[in-house]
């Protein structure tokens, strides 16, 4: 009886940390997917408007930094997930 709620205990431990990694995995691509729509704006803005590309990669760096950032929190909170587990 004892055996079984010992597995049953690990299974779901190993379930969070796979759920963790999921997690930090679909955040990271996400950031990639996010950061690559804004680069592509960008480059496309600067061919259309050549005399605007300052303006443009400014705004596209703070875009990038934003979306960034959430990544990185979400990642941060699948290790603590999986650090407090």
């Amino acid at each position: 009886m004892s055996l079984l709620i010992l597995l049953q205990a690990a299974g779901q431990i190993a379930l969070g940390y796979l759920g963790a990694a999921i997690g930090a995995g679909l955040a990271t691509i996400g950031a990639g997917l996010g950061i690559g729509k804004i680069g592509q704006g960008a480059m496309e803005g600067m061919a259309r408007q050549p005399e605007a590309g300052g303006d443009i990669r400014s705004t596209m760096i703070i875009a990038a930094a934003l979306v960034e950032g959430v990544a990185f929190f979400a990642v941060i909170t699948c290790f603590l997930v999986i650090i407090l587990k």
